[in-house]
C-alpha cells in the first residue's frame, strides 16, 4: 500500500506488513538541496537511491543523532538527514503524531518525533522565503506546508485555506477543516472538521481533535522543550472560546466548552462548583468551563489577601445534551 504519494513532494511511504514489519521509504533530497529550506517543490529537491527504514530503526536513529547533536549541522548528511525527512513526512501526512491516546484513554507521547522537529533546525540554513506583502520576504529555515502546491493538491487534502493563514511544514490538516487566517506550528496535528478561526495559534506539536472549534484570538500552546513535556490536547467535539489560551500541557477533554477568556496552565486549579473537586492539568469530559477567582490567604496582618484567578466548572452535560444545546445556551447560568 503506498501512502501520501505526491508529486510535489520528496517522499512517500510503503506500508508492507510482511512479517509484520512497517517500512518507510523515502526518496531524499540531494544533499545541496537539503541543506536548504527542504521546499516540497520538485525543482528545488533532487531524488536520491531510495532508503529504507523500519520505524523502529528510524526511531533509533533519530534518538541517537538527538544525544550527539552538537555535532548536526546544515552540512550534516546521510542517514541523519535522511531520518528527519522521514519522520517531518509522517508527521506532515498524519501518519505519526506527537502524541496519540491509548485504548484506556491516555495521551502518550512519542518523544522521538519532537526530537526530529528539534533535529530539523540544526540541518537547515536560513533562507529568503518569498511571498510577504508587498513582494517582502520572510528569513526563515521552515517551508510553508503548501509549498508548490496547485488547486489538484488542496482538492486532495480535502481542506479550506483562507488567505493569510499560515500552516508550517510537518503539521497535518485534516478533511473538512477550515483554516481562517490563522497560525499551525510544526509537528501540530488538526484533525477533520475543525475550525481554526481568525488570529488563533497552533503551537507546535498540539494535538487538536475532530470538530473542534478554536474561536478568534484562542492560543493553543505548543511544546517543543523541555522534551518530557506533554503537548496541550484538545479532544474531540470541544469549544476553546475566543482569546482564551491553554497552555503548558493541559489536556482538555472530549465535549468540553471553554468559554471567552478562559486562561488554562498546568498550575490553574479548575473547580468543579457543584462538588468543590479541583483539577489540575485536565479538563474532565462535557465540562463547562468559565473564568473565576478564589480567596487569597489572608495576609500577616490577618486581612484578606488579593483573590487568586481560577477556572470553574459551572456544569458537566452529557454527550446528548452536549450535541443537541447551543454554546450560548450551555454558558448561561
Amino acid at each position: 500500500m503506498v501512502l501520501g504519494q505526491q508529486a510535489h513532494f520528496s517522499a512517500f511511504l510503503v506500508i508492507d506488513f510482511t512479517g509484520g514489519v512497517l517500512m518507510v521509504c523515502a526518496t531524499v533530497p540531494a544533499a545541496k538541496a537539503a541543506r536548504h529550506a527542504q521546499s516540497n517543490t520538485p525543482d528545488k529537491l533532487k531524488a536520491r537511491d531510495m532508503t529504507q527504514y523500519d520505524l523502529p530503526a528510524l526511531k533509533s536513529i533519530i534518538e541517537a543523532s538527538f544525544d550527539a547533536r552538537d555535532t548536526v549541522n546544515s552540512d550534516t548528511t546521510g542517514e541523519i538527514r535522511d531520518a528527519v525527512e522521514a519522520a517531518l513526512h509522517l508527521m506532515d501526512h498524519g501518519d505519526a503524531r506527537v502524541a496519540e491516546k491509548n485504548s484506556d484513554g491516555e495521551w502518550i507521547v512519542n518523544q522521538w518525533l519532537k526530537k526530529a522537529v528539534l533535529l530539523s533546525f540544526r540541518l537547515n540554513a536560513m533562507e529568503v522565503i518569498k511571498g510577504g506583502p508587498g513582494n517582502a520576504s520572510w528569513w526563515d529555515k521552515v517551508p510553508s506546508k503548501f509549498d508548490g502546491w496547485g488547486a489538484s493538491e488542496f482538492e486532495q487534502a480535502g481542506f479550506r485555506a483562507v488567505p493569510n493563514c499560515i500552516v508550517r511544514r510537518s503539521a497535518f490538516i485534516g478533511k473538512g477543516v477550515v483554516l481562517m487566517p490563522s497560525f499551525v506550528n510544526l509537528g501540530a496535528y488538526v484533525d477533520d472538521g475543525t475550525m481554526i478561526d481568525t488570529w488563533a495559534t497552533v503551537g507546535s506539536c498540539a494535538q487538536i481533535g475532530k470538530n473542534v472549534h478554536i474561536s478568534g484570538g484562542a492560543g493553543i500552546g505548543g511544546v517543543l522543550e523541555p522534551l518530557q513535556a506533554g503537548p496541550v490536547i484538545i479532544e474531540d467535539n470541544c469549544f476553546i472560546g475566543a482569546r482564551a489560551e491553554v497552555a503548558e500541557g493541559v489536556i482538555v477533554r472530549e465535549g468540553s466548552v471553554l468559554s471567552m477568556g478562559v486562561y488554562l496552565g498546568a498550575s490553574t486549579k479548575i473547580i468543579d462548583r457543584s462538588t468543590g473537586e479541583i483539577f489540575m492539568g485536565e479538563v474532565p469530559p462535557y465540562s463547562v468551563v468559565v473564568s473565576g477567582t478564589m480567596p487569597g490567604k489572608h495576609l500577616p496582618d490577618g486581612a484578606q489577601g488579593p483573590s487568586l484567578y481560577c477556572a470553574v466548572i459551572v456544569k458537566r452535560v452529557d454527550e446528548r445534551t452536549r450535541s443537541k444545546t447551543s454554546i450560548n445556551d450551555l454558558l448561561r447560568d
